[in-house]
């Protein structure tokens, strides 16, 4: 077994060779077109595949890719959070709210139908994949629509602002969900009124004190503590240059702000959640995002990484069905539940295309799928894990291939 100093060794070869072509994967996929994060899968697929063979991957090393996965989370969430612009959300709120109960009712519905009825899983799992499969990968389409010089559209403006409210929406249910764990496990009895009282109206207060305090912080103490630490840093430092001491103070906060979440029963993705939405509604918020990118991009591809760690490939041999079924479901409950309705306010065309960039799941779908699986079999097992990492990869892939010509051909038809 290895230990000590080999062992320290062997850590920081393996994560400097790890950062090492997480950067050649992102440059190569991003020339194709293809989002860096199904690179990470492969990347962490790959290290467990050779460590079949090798044998390097010991308890100590798989707990450091967990630890610098959990960092991921808690900065992937951050960034979620602060792109979401909660004033600019419920400003729009008639006018996709709409569209999103059509998003959210039918294409959680019909994945709730198809695997706790038709495929005859377990409910759990079942309320696991479905919540995992209610969210939206904003980014993945918004670049298509970018690359386009779309976003600004009426439609690229209403697209930002369903996908944003429904990534809420799974976080939130992600939330009540763990709330209700107890429940799942038998510790409360299955009556309405106790799970009210025990269950979802704690919930709801620490939801409720969680936003306080983070306002109160935010608020009030965030711009002094800032401006602290900019006078601490009066020049520009030659290390740390775009990585400057108010932005790491910022990230201390989320971490802790994080910490503090999981301590008190929610999740520590969540509570970067929150942080993020604080966040975003600073003014410098901007400036916080672009400073905290060089951090996003060294603690993010770790989760993913991590997440390729925990495939297994093998299971997919009985699990080809769920995830046949998954994918299935995973367009049409887009594409039908968000475009269908958009027909009766647009066009056809108008109306495929929200449905088309709907489709792709990614980090919060990772995310939620991810937190089941650290509660074991009962909730989120090994092959429902693998099979709905594995169709959420692919309808990143699928998506902007199907959405870029069908962009090109309503922007040609109306120019």
């Amino acid at each position: 077994m290895i230990e000590g100093e080999t062992l320290q060794l062997l850590l920081v070869l393996l994560v400097g060779v790890t950062i090492i072509l997480a950067l050649l994967i992102k440059a190569g996929l991003e020339r194709i077109s293809i989002p860096p994060l199904v690179g990470y899968l492969l990347l962490g697929t790959g290290i467990g595949l050779l460590d079949n063979q090798v044998h390097f991957l010991t308890p100590p090393v798989r707990e450091v890719y967990a630890f610098l996965g959990e960092l991921g989370i808690i900065s992937l969430l951050f960034r979620v959070g602060l792109e979401s612009n909660l004033a600019g959300l419920l400003r729009q709120l008639s006018r996709a709210s709409f569209l999103l109960l059509g998003d959210v009712v039918f294409s959680g519905g019909l994945t709730f139908l198809s695997t706790y009825y038709w495929l005859g899983l377990d409910l759990i799992p079942s309320v696991f994949i479905t919540i995992a499969l209610i969210a939206t990968s904003v980014g993945i389409s918004v670049s298509v629509w970018q690359s386009a010089k779309a976003l600004d559209s009426p439609n690229g403006e209403l697209l930002l602002d369903i996908a944003e409210m429904d990534d809420i929406v799974a976080i939130a249910l992600m939330s009540l969900l763990f709330a209700m764990i107890p429940v799942f496990q038998g510790d409360i009895v299955a009556d309405f009124s106790l799970i009210f009282v025990h269950t979802i109206v704690p919930f709801l207060l620490k939801v409720a004190i969680f936003g306080i305090f983070c306002l109160i912080l935010f608020r009030y103490l965030e711009q002094p503590i800032t401006r602290f630490f900019e006078r601490l840093e009066p020049s520009p430092d030659p290390i740390l240059m775009v990585v400057k001491d108010p932005i790491l103070m910022v990230v201390g906060m989320v971490f802790i702000i994080a910490a503090l979440a999981g301590l008190i029963g929610f999740s520590a993705a969540v509570g970067a959640f929150f942080a993020g939405l604080v966040f975003g509604g600073d003014p410098d918020a901007v400036k916080f995002d672009a400073s905290f990118a060089t951090l996003y991009k060294f603690f993010v591809p770790f989760f993913f990484i991590n997440l390729g760690l925990q495939l297994q490939l093998e299971s997919l041999s009985s699990s080809w069905i769920l995830g046949l079924v998954l994918l299935i479901v995973a367009f049409l409950g887009k594409v039908i539940g968000t475009g269908g309705l958009a027909l009766i306010t647009g066009g056809r065309s108008s109306a495929l295309l929200l449905g088309v960039s709907m489709v792709p799941r990614a980090e919060i779908t990772m995310v939620v799928m991810e937190r089941g699986r650290e509660l074991g079999d009962w909730a989120v097992s090994s092959p429902i894990f693998t099979t709905t990492i594995l169709v959420s990869a692919i309808t990143c892939i699928v998506s902007p291939l199907i959405l870029r010509p069908l962009l090109q051909k309503t922007l040609l038809k109306n120019s």
